[in-house]
């Protein structure tokens, strides 16, 4: 199986498992899946959230998924238990089909960290 084949596969097989978790079988995009990752990295899951406030949980989500590819550095914790990152390298200039290419592969990679998907 080449490697985009399998990327393909596993990211299908997250997709499935987080809609049938979080969204009763309806379809989860890209960022309903970074906002997600960001509520777990939160670690606040019964609260409801404001806009400027999942905004930060899609950062928090993006930094902790680019941080093994160098771009992100885990910080600290803010007295309210939100993460923060500083930047380690600027992002390279990518196209709209690159970006999300990165971002499921990132996104796979976590999940095959947490254990959630082989």
């Amino acid at each position: 199986m080449s490697r985009d084949e399998q990327l393909k596969n596993r990211w299908d097989n997250v997709v499935q498992i987080l809609s049938n978790q979080f969204a009763e079988g309806d379809i989860l995009d890209l960022d309903a899946i970074i906002y997600l990752i960001g509520v777990q990295e939160l670690g606040q899951f019964k609260q409801p959230f404001k806009k400027d406030e999942k905004v930060n949980l899609m950062h928090i989500a993006i930094c902790r998924l680019l941080e093994p590819y160098g771009f992100y550095e885990f910080d600290f914790v803010d007295k309210d238990g939100w993460p923060h990152y500083k930047i380690k390298e600027e992002l390279p200039s990518l196209k709209a089909g690159e970006q999300s290419v990165l971002m499921k592969e990132a996104i796979v990679n976590y999940f095959l960290e947490k254990e959630v998907i082989e």
